[in-house]
């Protein structure tokens, strides 16, 4: 194991995958700017919201990384980025230590947010940090029996925005759950990628995804759907609130169809660029979604 100053730099950015941020940083965005809409903004909540949720998404790589090793669902045939665990770049307990820091950190700053939010709060705060460990981890990880896409849809999606948008407003809107299964929508898309990618090596691992249990086809489908589901919701808020800057996600559609054909027609390692992409496109959405939300 390389152990040398810079290597071990590297292998923390390797390990904390800075391309899966914006999937965190995405539903903070969009509800702030929906509480800034409905005047509030609480610009110091707001730093420490979009922090907590960026210390959750890495704590969250961290514990995959080790604990798909330690399941043998990644090894030296898998077609993925490089995971520092199973290429040796970090020892296990290395990676455990980091996830623990991470979530601890995450927790500091929850304190902070649990003041200002109470109870509902400290329930999300601990839901997600429980979540992103028994996702890959623990005697019944979510992501080997098939669960991992509805807890990309809530955690990354209907739960993020909304809390967001509570921690800003102390209340939960109807518009806040609608923008939450929008941006949920493209998170889920990114898994189904990466599930679809790794069909054949889960399924020797006995990791159970949607992918593996019911086929190719079946992901594909739902790919397609998903990205509809999120592009029909500013839509119809635009109709609703008759504001035209609500269509701004409309100008990421040709990236979106561009995709989903790439989806139907790559696969194996090819797929890889399909999901770097499709992380690409939900910070996209998400962004013109802010700014046709502010403006």
């Amino acid at each position: 194991m390389l152990i040398g100053g810079k290597t071990m730099n590297n292998s923390w950015l390797i390990a904390i995958r800075p391309k899966t941020l914006p999937a965190a940083i995405s539903p903070v965005l969009v509800g702030i700017a929906l509480a800034y809409h409905d005047n509030e903004f609480h610009l110091l909540v707001a730093i420490a919201t979009l922090f907590a949720a960026v210390l959750l998404q890495i704590g969250s790589n961290l514990a995959n990384d080790v604990f798909d090793f330690l399941k043998g669902a990644d090894t030296e045939n898998r077609l993925g980025p490089k995971r520092v665990t199973q290429s040796g770049l970090l020892t296990p307990s290395q990676v455990k230590n980091g996830m623990v820091v991470t979530f601890v950190l995450a927790l500091f700053i929850g304190c902070y947010l649990a003041f200002i939010g109470g109870l509902s709060i400290v329930i999300i705060g601990i839901a997600s940090i429980i979540a992103g460990v028994i996702y890959t981890g623990g005697p019944y990880p979510l992501g080997y029996h098939g669960w991992g896409d509805v807890f990309v849809f809530l955690f990354f999606g209907i739960i993020a925005v909304p809390g967001t948008y509570y921690l800003q407003t102390g209340i939960i809107s109807a518009e806040s759950i609608l923008l939450g299964i929008a941006i949920g929508a493209i998170s889920t898309a990114i898994l189904v990628v990466n599930n679809l990618r790794d069909i054949k090596t889960d399924s020797k691992a006995g990791k159970k995804t949607l992918a593996v249990r019911f086929g190719t086809l079946f992901v594909k489908i739902e790919y397609i759907l998903l990205l509809v589901i999120a592009y029909l919701i500013p839509t119809i808020l635009a109709l609703k609130w008759n504001q035209l800057s609500l269509f701004l996600p409309i100008f990421s559609i040709p990236l979106a169809v561009r995709l989903a054909i790439r989806l139907s027609t790559e696969s194996g390692k090819f797929l890889n660029e399909v999901l770097v992409q499709t992380a690409k496109l939900l910070f996209i959405f998400a962004l013109l979604l802010t700014f046709g939300i502010l403006l």
